[in-house]
């Protein structure tokens, strides 16, 4: 007979465990698989952060719009969550959150959830006609960068530039494939993690090294649980686009669609760069 062996959580489930503590609060741990630059992957926090709302047992509906500031980067360790609903009607609710550690604000956040009604919709945001995952070679990594391994990264244009032959582009426009490393079937979490993955899109224009990262991060859901179940653990189709760079900061937009052509979510950030 052969021995039963426990498959370990996934990255990102790892990454997302949360210990009550009372008073609004629960601890994470940061997790050294999703390790950026300098701290965790913005997406990460981002995620943890609905999160922390998701296994609320007050939360009211699913999540629209999720807001996440970055004033300071988190350290290798623990950290305390502190969420607390601002103010619930009979249809929406609005959260405030916080990350400390070491006594020290690192990240703010807002949240608004929603009871999502039936009605009329439309989407003006067309899907790019792109060829098939599938048929689509995976990316190369970006080393040491870690939290990158927790992605399959399929792009169909504005990939990754080298930055050892600086070149300037005309755009900075990126389109890709992407999923979760190994597949994981997606939610909310996933998807709020996954918007983050667009490269500072000044990497793109100008094709050199540059000091960069996210100082404020905006997710809109347009997708409720059963859209992102019906994705399950699939590729989604990313894109993203710069559209100001002066003054020391940029930002950039972004786009997710189901691979059934469904808009899951809009992003946007900003972001401060040197040079």
């Amino acid at each position: 007979m052969q021995p039963i062996v426990d498959n370990p959580p996934h990255p990102l489930d790892q990454a997302l465990r949360l210990s009550p503590l009372g008073d609004d609060r629960v601890q994470g741990q940061t997790h050294p698989g999703w390790a950026n630059m300098v701290g965790p992957y913005g997406g990460i926090t981002a995620a943890v952060l609905l999160q922390a709302v998701m296994t609320d047992p007050r939360r009211l509906g699913e999540p629209v719009a999720l807001t996440v500031n970055y004033p300071a980067a988190l350290a290798d360790g623990p950290y305390e969550v502190h969420r607390q609903p601002a103010r619930t009607t009979r249809s929406t609710q609005h959260w405030v959150l916080r990350i400390e550690q070491d006594g020290q604000v690192v990240n703010t956040a807002t949240l608004m959830t929603a009871l999502r009604r039936p009605g009329w919709g439309h989407t003006e945001a067309t899907m790019p006609a792109v060829a098939a995952a599938d048929t689509i070679a995976p990316s190369r990594r970006m080393r040491p960068i870690a939290w990158i391994g927790n992605y399959d990264m399929r792009f169909v244009a504005g990939p990754f530039p080298d930055l050892a032959q600086p070149r300037d582009e005309p755009d900075s426009v990126s389109l890709l494939w992407l999923r979760d490393e190994p597949p994981r079937p997606l939610d909310f979490p996933a998807l709020a993690a996954l918007c983050d993955v667009f490269y500072p899109r000044i990497f793109r224009r100008r094709g050199q090294p540059t000091p960069a990262g996210t100082v404020s991060f905006t997710v809109y859901f347009h997708a409720d649980t059963a859209a992102l179940a019906a994705v399950g653990t699939r590729h989604v189709l990313a894109r993203a686009v710069g559209q100001h760079y002066g003054l020391g900061f940029s930002d950039q937009a972004g786009l997710v669609w189901s691979p059934d052509g469904a808009l899951l979510a809009s992003t946007h950030q900003m972001m401060y760069f040197k040079g």
